[in-house]
């Protein structure tokens, strides 16, 4: 019986590590049924991105509205948008539709390397009109830094820092991740207005495949909303599975570069439906 349908409105990496892939991938592990709304197709691999292609805005708005039309979200999953056009639609849209509905915001709005994914108007849009509809946001460091207004490439605060400058600007609830410093454990800080800060240690995992992680903490949030946990207990299981993922990269990887998260870290060796 399907009873978890989650709406994850982001890009197509076709290598399967990131974006709506991952994201579908994700929920399924929860027992969510994964639906998309595809903003644009990232030819890429292990290496690196090859090529992209935007998808036309009114496909991308007639994906969301079908959807909404039929088959309803208990969640929705926001990733990358990539401009200013698509930011406001998915704002209108949702602002009116899903008010009583969990929205999950990975701000997609730098890559590897501290480039910016975004155009200045883009960024206003997206910090302006979706930050403040999102149920939490789940950043990397130096996209935290751009939605508090600062430079990620001349100064970078600390997490508490920047907690407290998101509870300031009234972000409802964020996760701070901890990837981006340089310290023997992994801490992200969970925030959630009007609660004290919960720190989040897990050992760090040594693992050059990290392909994908952004996505996958966000998406299995985003399940665990849909499944009925608080804010902050959806932030623990996500960031539990996670950490699993990652360490089950340990053992092996997919392709020669920077390889996917294992999101079948918890399934058996030989799946129950496979035995005859």
């Amino acid at each position: 019986m399907i009873q978890y349908p989650i709406l994850t409105i982001a890009g197509l990496d076709n290598s399967g590590g990131a974006g709506l892939l991952a994201d579908t991938k994700t929920f399924s592990a929860f027992g969510c049924y994964g639906m998309s709304a595809i903003t644009l197709v990232a030819v890429q691999n292990s290496l690196g991105v090859k090529d992209r292609f935007v998808i036309d805005l009114p496909i991308i708005k007639g994906q969301i509205e079908t959807i909404f039309e039929d088959m309803r979200p208990k969640a929705v999953k926001i990733g990358m948008l990539l401009n200013e056009e698509i930011i406001l639609m998915v704002a209108d849209y949702l602002e009116k539709n899903a008010q009583d509905i969990p929205i999950v915001l990975d701000p997609v709005m730098m890559c590897k390397g501290n480039i910016s994914l975004l155009s200045p108007t883009a960024t206003k849009a997206l910090v302006e009109r979706l930050v403040p509809l999102a149920t939490i946001i789940t950043p990397n460091i130096p996209e935290a830094m751009i939605i508090i207004g600062e430079d990620p490439t001349k100064v970078i605060l600390s997490q508490e820092e920047i907690a407290q400058r998101f509870l300031d600007i009234g972000v409802k609830a964020a996760i701070i991740k901890g990837g981006h410093y340089d310290t023997k454990d992994s801490t992200d800080i969970f925030i959630e207005q009007g609660k004290a800060m919960v720190y989040l240690r897990t050992p760090r995992i040594d693992t050059p495949h990290t392909h994908g992680t952004g996505c996958t903490l966000s998406a299995a949030t985003a399940a665990a909303l849909a499944r009925g946990y608080s804010v902050e207990e959806s932030v623990k299981i996500a960031k539990n599975f996670l950490t699993h993922a990652l360490a089950s990269t340990k053992k092996q990887s997919l392709g020669a570069g920077v390889g996917p998260v294992d999101h079948n870290w918890f399934r058996e060796e030989k799946p129950r439906f496979l035995t005859i």
